[in-house]
């Protein structure tokens, strides 16, 4: 069984002055195709930072890191860049959609910086836009859109480059009850699909639709297990 996520050893340090601080202490983990799982642990406890080298936006001080067959570890830059936008699919609490683009604009973006023709642009766009069930909505801006269809547009231009991996950093963070559980039953939808996910969140309902839950704490695993109260996708 390949995993799609091999971390061995993974260490990360900030300097300020002569002074380290050490937030990932020795991070062993494997993540494999098709499973779903959710990163908890307390403020400070280097899940943020974890998930960062993960999405390959940092890159650890020691260990080893192998995506989908890429030594991230030893990976340039620039080679990074292209890797991440081929590999990893993601969506952050702010949504981070660019305001003067239509939301079908938004989501065709990664595909504009992967050279793809303008048609077959539109095409996925538009494919992935009848995934989240927002097709309709495909010609306003942001700030025509409620959170949680900005938060559906966010998840659409996550998966329109098929990645390996949907990276989901706090994905209901500014969403209400109702509107968190429509995006996370979208989550269990991709997932049931096929897709490799990881959360990161800090609440325990959202880390019950994951099938494995990873608790961090002290930038040391303090648990990895099975989630024996995983909500199963029925549709």
């Amino acid at each position: 069984m390949n995993s799609v996520i091999h971390l061995d050893n993974i260490r990360k340090s900030y300097y300020m002055g002569r002074m380290e601080l050490e937030v990932l202490k020795g991070i062993k983990v494997d993540i494999f195709r098709n499973e779903y799982v959710a990163l908890m642990g307390p403020s400070g406890s280097g899940k943020s930072t974890l998930m960062n080298i993960i999405g390959c936006l940092d890159t650890p001080t020691a260990g080893v890191y192998i995506l989908n067959g890429h030594d991230i570890s030893k990976t340039e830059d620039n080679k990074l860049a292209e890797i991440r936008n081929k590999e990893i699919g993601f969506v952050f609490q702010q949504f981070n959609l660019l305001p003067r683009l239509t939301a079908l604009e938004n989501v065709a973006l990664p595909l504009v910086y992967a050279g793809m023709g303008k048609r077959l642009r539109t095409e996925k766009a538009k494919h992935v836009m009848e995934l989240v069930s927002l097709s309709d909505r495909s010609h306003h801006k942001p700030n025509e859109l409620s959170g949680g269809q900005c938060q559906r547009v966010a998840i659409a231009r996550a998966l329109v480059n098929d990645p390996s991996i949907i990276l989901a950093d706090e994905p209901t963070g500014n969403l209400d009850t109702k509107t968190s559980y429509e995006i996370m039953e979208i989550f269990d939808k991709i997932h049931s699909a096929g897709n490799t996910i990881v959360l990161v969140t800090h609440e325990t309902d959202i880390a019950n639709h994951a099938h494995r839950i990873v608790r961090l704490r002290d930038g040391m695993i303090e648990s990895d297990m099975r989630n024996e109260h995983a909500k199963v996708y029925t549709h």
